[in-house]
């Protein structure tokens, strides 16, 4: 093993305690030789930023919820917003600043928040107006969003509505007064009046807008794409329009009812008794879990229908979401695992992966070709990779595992490997002999290992291309690649390809860049140095620093812009990266979690207390920042505050 790649997985290791940092689709583990072992990963959280936004916590602090077709809307008790899931147009990006909202609602590919002064926010896709609230923006007391327009309810009982009007769904009835309440469907609307009856108007193709006799005595309205729900004041719930998928037969008993809402093909009632009631989701949607209540089916408070998912609402500020099977997941049912424990993640098109501490592997993301559905046993995985439509998964015992649509599992004896790389539709595995082997698409020879196939240390690979590190230090490119580094092709510990620019990381911590620049995906910026981890996606790169933050360029053109340019704050912490064609995935460490054992007990004390000494002191110890937790540069008393309010365990 050439000492300069040894010297800095050990340094890489040490400097955020015993990190084991995601370089491509190897961990720094695999550049150890056999007999030297690696310090053990520490466990983290999920962090997901892009076109999709994972990583929330939906533990506490929520007062209502909101879903669009693809993403979800959490309402904080501080007036604050928090947005997960699809964010293709940016429909989970909210506005500064992100204060005094009193209400959220999500529409097809955009979302609607009421201040607290009356006016409207609205962001996302805007393609047929549907953000651009109509002046005078004030006054406004309710809200609510369509697939392609939005509806805002004045104090006076008035109506305003922009957006798509091809079916006249913006044009209010007369009289515009005396409403109460509004709901926005595919592209129908509908008012709840003061009377207690319902006025539904325009597209009715599926009679979504005809209200059933006796029109009286409603207390809430709900819009589906192509049905509607009413609540009665007795508690039954009145439903008319499409019901090809069941969404429109309430299940008896039909009483105690207090709350309804509409999804893209499902309904959803809340009872009295804090229950979920869920109908629709037969047919060709019925096996995306919408419909499927967690088991615990009590104490909610509020309720949310959106395209294929659901959300619940519970009085301790906590969010439940279901849902989101097949390639309707974006997201937005977030990380369907608890969000700790993680070790290690790979990002693909759409899908991601995150393995855990104990061997298991969570999938999330588009699952059209099973691509996150890990096969049994889910146990027993040091590695993962995540190509275009499919994941590969390598085990403790030297096998390769292989799900989704993709070129399944390397070819016989499935043994001795140590490292694993998925590129668009090729598969790479690195033997303990350091031999690569190579399966699937070759139509650039992309499966073509050059001779000698010896003495490499990791390998990457993207599209239609692979890289693969040699124990000198050198980088070997081949397939429709971007080419090997310009020379001196020396040096370099760590590779990441993207779809068609790689990185390589030198033992000096420097990244080198090269290949397509049209994003500014190879332009590392300043200062290029205290690297120890890297991760390139379709359109942009990551770097991780040794002080636990990731440094992000790329993303230049709006057009491949997603966002998965911006890191989420705060960025420290972070001891993993990962970057997939539009989103970008990090793993970062517990508050508190001194150990990085996954949890904040006694034990971290002992390591937080080392580093309890003042900045002059502190800033000698690697990874001293992750201590200070009020950013002041030091680590003090204040931050020990801090430390002990995530206190966990004993």
């Amino acid at each position: 093993m050439n000492p300069a790649i040894l010297d800095f997985a050990r340094r890489a290791d040490a400097a955020i305690r015993g990190v084991c940092v995601v370089v491509s689709a190897c961990v720094i583990a695999a550049l150890l030789p056999s007999g030297i072992a690696a310090a053990d990963p520490p466990k983290g959280a999920v962090v997901g930023w892009g076109s999709q936004v994972v990583g929330v916590d939906l533990t506490g602090g929520f007062t209502a919820v909101a879903a669009g077709d693809y993403h979800s809307l959490g309402l904080k008790a501080d007036g604050s917003v928090v947005a997960w899931g699809d964010n293709t147009y940016s429909q989970s990006n909210i506005p500064p600043p992100n204060s005094g909202f009193v209400a959220v609602a999500a529409g097809g590919w955009h979302s609607l928040g009421l201040k607290g002064d009356g006016s409207i926010v609205a962001w996302g896709s805007n393609d047929s107006g549907q953000t651009n609230v109509p002046a005078p923006n004030a006054d406004f007391i309710g809200i609510a969003a369509g697939e392609y327009h939005s509806l805002g309810l004045k104090a006076d009982g008035s109506i305003v509505a922009w957006g798509d009007n091809n079916y006249g769904q913006t044009h209010v009835p007369s009289p515009n007064t005396g409403f109460l309440a509004v709901a926005a469907g595919g592209y129908h609307s509908l008012g709840l009046k003061s009377d207690g009856s319902i006025v539904a108007w325009l597209y009715n193709g599926s009679g979504q807008t005809n209200v059933p006799y006796p029109n009286t005595g409603f207390v809430g309205v709900a819009a589906g794409r192509n049905h509607s729900l009413g609540l009665k004041s007795d508690g039954s719930i009145v439903a008319w329009g499409d019901n090809d998928y069941g969404q429109t037969n309430v299940p008896a008993p039909n009483a105690d009812f207090i709350g309804i809402a509409a999804g893209e093909y499902h309904s959803l009632g809340l009872k009295g008794d804090g229950s979920i009631v869920a109908w629709g989701c037969r047919g060709p949607y019925e096996n995306y879990g919408q419909c499927g209540v967690p088991p615990t089916n009590s104490g909610f408070v509020g309720i949310a229908a959106g395209g294929f998912h659901s959300l619940g609402h519970k009085p301790d500020g906590s969010v439940m979401a279901w849902g989101c099977g097949g390639s309707f997941d974006h997201g937005q049912c977030n990380i369907p695992a608890a969000n700790s424990g993680f070790v290690a993640v790979a990002a693909g098109l759409d899908h991601s992966l995150g393995l855990k501490g104990d061997g298991s592997i969570v999938g999330w993301g588009d699952n059209y070709f099973g691509q996150t559905n890990v096969p049994a046993p889910n146990t027993g995985f040091v590695a993962v990779a995540a190509g275009r439509y499919y994941s590969l998964g390598l085990k403790a015992d030297g096998s390769i595992a292989a799900w989704g649509g993709g070129p399944g599992n390397p070819p016989e004896p499935n043994t001795g490997f140590m490292g694993v790389a998925a590129g668009g539709d090729h598969g790479l595995g690195l033997k303990v002999d350091e031999s690569i082997v190579a399966w699937g698409a070759n139509n650039y020879g992309q499966s073509n290992v050059p001779a000698p196939n010896s003495g490499f240390v990791a390998v990457a690979a993207a599209g239609d291309y692979s890289l693969a590190l040699k124990a000198d230090g050198s980088i070997v490119a081949w397939g429709f690649a971007p080419g090997s580094p310009a020379e001196p092709n020396r040096g370099f510990v760590g590779v990441a390809a993207g779809w068609f620019h790689s990185l390589g990381l030198k033992g000096d911590g420097s990244i080198v860049a090269w290949g397509d620049d049209y994003d500014g995906q190879t332009n590392v910026p300043a200062p290029n140095a205290d690297f120890i981890g890297i991760a390139a996606g379709g359109f942009h790169s990551l770097g991780l620093k040794g002080d636990g933050s990731i440094v992000e360029w790329g993303c230049g053109r709006p057009v491949f812009n997603y966002g998965q340019c911006n890191v989420p704050s705060p960025n420290t912490g972070f001891v993993a990266v990962a970057a997939g064609t539009t989103h970008s995935l990090a793993i970062r460490r517990v508050t508190g979690d001194a150990d990085g054992d996954g949890d904040v007990d006694r034990a971290d004390f002992a390591v937080f207390a080392d580093y309890l000494d003042g900045p002059f002191v502190v800033q000698q110890l690697a990874g001293w920042q992750f201590f200070d937790s009020d950013a002041d540069d030091d680590v003090d008393l204040r931050d020990l505050a801090a430390w002990q309010s995530a206190f966990t365990g004993d």
